[in-house]
């Protein structure tokens, strides 16, 4: 694990947060006061994180990668995984209700998730400044509602809420859902986990994104009206694509940090293919090279676009940082097999779920596990579709220009029995330079 910056309370060498989100272009809203707070000493801040899937996905990252800096500036972060909010669903951007998930649910869901943003900060060590897990359902769950209204709601009037944009923006919907109250209470709640974490744990900042400014800013005004405290509020720009797109999804979905849900190679190739604007922004925002790295890289880029420096190197960090170096290394190899630089050994190398990974989305065929032992030609045209007819197939062998598992055809009397599939189960076929086919043995 990267070792954190960790620093006494009361040392002056503390590297200024502050400074190194704005250059990073992580700052959207900042409470006056933020920065001078951070300079005095050691502080802690939190995020909140949505509980509703055992995994995060890369809309997360940003807030996460907030939480790292933080812990690199040696300051203490805090992860706060919302249970209780996860029950009553945040009206900030989105038009309607979300799901609500039992306990079991949500505990499991925040173990897992607590694996992944182990990754990204230190939680073990001894350091001062290591970070904490927190679930607001353990200091929800035995509150009852008239307490809460008596103790809570009476220091925020109806007239704040309802001026919160979020707030106005569902008021003002279309929808004929309307807002319930059990969404409409939502800021009230985030409000009194910022007001717990500032008594148990001297927390003082909150940060999100920036449709979270409203839900933050009415925790700071709680902390003031109930404790007399003073509390701060920081948010950073919610992240789009260069072409207006929504960051992190696919035609499949959401990029996910879980491998099952989003291989490690698909991770990487998202990360590969954003667009050259788009490159310079996210090695800002998701990784942790400094400024003068990121200045080369975007200079070397700027020289060579076509080596795509930005994306290759963005790849990388981020692939390393959330899986690891040696799936990063995989899938550069997998990448190299689909882009004509592999060999039999590495088709043979790599694990069958990264193989069905690279090779998913081009056309399959099956045949039967028994008395596999076929001509070439009968295998590509009678046994599969891979061609037409066995004329067509003749001709493009004879030419050199089909392979089987990165191997060149010798020509088209070769026969093709068993151990010639990769793990006795896959045969790939490569006609021409871009056309792939995958013949699979079925299973009994």
């Amino acid at each position: 694990m990267e070792a954190v910056c960790s620093q006494e309370e009361g040392e002056t060498d503390r590297m200024n947060f502050i400074e190194e989100l704005t250059w990073r272009g992580m700052i959207h809203d900042i409470m006056p006061g933020t920065e001078e707070m951070l300079e005095k000493k050691m502080a802690s801040a939190y995020v909140g994180i949505d509980p509703t899937a055992d995994s995060l996905h890369i809309g997360h990252l940003v807030g996460v990668m907030m939480l790292k800096h933080f812990q690199h500036a040696g300051h203490r972060p805090i992860a706060l995984v919302g249970g209780a909010t996860g029950m009553i669903g945040d009206p900030s951007g989105k038009s309607q209700e979300r799901n609500l998930l039992d306990e079991p649910t949500l505990r499991q869901n925040q173990e897992a998730l607590k694996g992944q943003i182990s990754r990204f900060l230190d939680f073990e060590t001894e350091a001062p400044n290591r970070a904490l897990m927190v679930n607001n359902y353990d200091w929800m769950k035995d509150y009852s509602f008239l307490e809460f209204i008596r103790e809570i709601g009476k220091h925020i009037t109806v007239n704040y809420m309802i001026s919160k944009d979020s707030v106005k923006k569902r008021l003002r919907s279309e929808s004929k859902s309307g807002m319930s109250f059990t969404e409409f209470t939502y800021q009230l709640v985030q409000g009194y986990d910022f007001l717990v974490l500032y008594r148990d744990h001297d927390c003082r900042l909150q940060m999100g994104g920036s449709d979270q400014w409203g839900n933050i800013v009415t925790g700071t005004e709680l902390i003031r009206r109930v404790d007399g405290g003073e509390a701060f509020a920081l948010t950073c720009p919610l992240i789009t694509k260069s072409d207006g797109g929504k960051f992190g999804k696919t035609e499949e979905g959401n990029i996910w940090l879980d491998p099952v849900r989003t291989s490690p190679y698909k991770f990487y190739q998202f990360w590969l293919n954003v667009s050259d604007e788009d490159a310079e922004k996210y090695l800002r925002i998701f990784t942790m090279l400094d400024r003068t790295e990121i200045e080369t890289l975007v200079k070397e880029h700027t020289d060579v676009p076509h080596m795509r420096v930005m994306q290759n190197k963005l790849a990388e960090e981020v692939t390393s940082m959330v899986h690891s170096r040696e799936e990063y290394e995989m899938a550069v190899e997998a990448s190299g097999i689909l882009f004509g630089k592999g060999t039999t050994e590495s088709l043979k190398r790599i694990r069958e779920d990264l193989f069905l990974a690279v090779f998913e989305g081009v056309p399959q065929f099956e045949v039967p596990s028994s008395d596999i032992d076929f001509d070439v030609l009968e295998l590509l045209a009678v046994e599969t579709a891979v061609f037409a007819s066995k004329g067509e197939a003749r001709r493009m062998v004879s030419g050199g220009g089909v392979s089987i598992n990165k191997r060149k055809i010798t020509g088209p009397e070769q026969r093709i029995s068993k151990v010639d599939f990769i793990n006795n189960k896959y045969l790939l076929i490569q006609k021409g330079k871009k056309n792939y086919y995958l013949i699979r043995v079925k299973e009994s």
